[in-house]
């Protein structure tokens, strides 16, 4: 921070301690895309990150004149949204859906069905922070479905634990400070998460070829030709339907759910490209076989790698398109 920065933001606070809403409005507005980003990892939703950093600026609006600036004003909004995390997570029990009607025997029962994507055009809208250099994940696999799924399953403070040291970077030291927990509590924490999460996420990195996968995808599922959509998996690509707590694993399986539920009676539908996650995504419309305009379907995001497309997760919630500027009804 320059001088002139320095002395910007003092300037700032005093006005907001003193009452200034104008000023408190301009102090913490750097900070509110990045702390967004921050409770969807913990949450694994986009509105309940966005409920928690008006609660997270609200709690910050209050506890100003405590605020004594020994940290930093990120530092210090990102532990008051943490926390609230937390208290979210340990006060908030979800429902969990049942399988949906004539579904086929699922690979295996998932955990999280409560996972929602997170639309890219808000990931531009990051500021260039750098992470501290502590941390181990760069920011497109840090946002990544298969990490944001995986860390849903770890405890709440073993998942703060991880973001705070592996994807903010914070020291163990400053880990313990925000979580008012010890260093070595911390360690132990760390060293539990990661071995989960090892278990859990695929290592491999996308592929350059992944907008040449991404049409062709879009051109078999628009073309109802489910052997074609097949040939672009990858032998144990999975296919994960949330809020449905199924998952299906490989091509055999894959090409039994297509056929059997998403083409059964050869439907027709339209995508519409979009992105979430860092990953490609389509919005999806089932056409109307009258002729009429085809109506919302989901959301489908496409892990895609060297090896092929290793994961199709299809979005059943038609509501969350409009947080990717897609309509609910597709006219010619």
């Amino acid at each position: 921070m320059t001088a002139t920065e320095h002395h910007r933001t003092h300037d700032l606070l005093a006005r907001a301690r003193a009452g200034d809403g104008v000023a408190f409005g301009e102090l913490v507005e750097p900070y509110r895309r990045e702390l967004h980003v921050h409770c969807y990892r913990m949450l694994g939703s986009v509105q309940d990150a966005e409920d928690l950093v008006q609660e997270t600026l609200l709690a910050a609006w209050n506890g100003l004149p405590g605020f004594e600036a020994r940290s930093s004003l990120r530092a210090w909004l990102y532990r008051i949204a943490t926390n609230r995390s937390l208290n979210a997570l340990r006060a908030h029990r979800r429902r969990e859906p049942g399988d949906g009607p004539h579904l086929p025997e699922p690979t295996r029962r998932t955990m999280v069905t409560w996972l929602e994507p997170y639309p890219d055009t808000l990931l531009d809208d990051l500021p260039a922070t750098e992470p501290g250099p502590e941390a181990r994940l760069e920011r497109k696999e840090s946002v990544s479905l298969a990490f944001i799924a995986a860390i849903q399953v770890l405890p709440p403070r073993q998942r703060a634990v991880l973001v705070l040291r592996d994807v903010l970077g914070y020291t163990a030291r400053e880990t313990a400070a925000t979580l008012d927990t010890t260093e070595p509590s911390v360690h132990s924490a760390l060293q539990r998460a990661r071995a989960t999460l090892d278990d859990l996420v695929d290592a491999e990195s996308p592929s350059p070829r992944e907008r040449e996968l991404a049409d062709r995808f879009a051109e078999a599922f628009t073309g109802g030709d489910v052997d074609g959509i097949v040939a672009l998996l990858t032998d144990d690509a999975w296919l994960r339907m949330p809020p449905l707590p199924v998952e299906y694993q490989g091509r055999a399986a894959a090409r039994d759910f297509l056929r059997t539920v998403a083409f059964h009676g050869a439907p027709r539908y339209r995508l519409i490209p979009t992105r979430a996650n860092g990953q490609p995504a389509y919005g999806v419309y089932a056409c109307d076989p009258t002729g009429g305009p085809a109506h919302a379907h989901g959301l489908d995001v496409l892990t895609v790698t060297e090896r092929g497309i290793t994961a199709i997760t299809h979005f059943t919630d038609t509501n969350i398109l409009s947080r990717f500027g897609l309509p609910r009804t597709l006219h010619d």
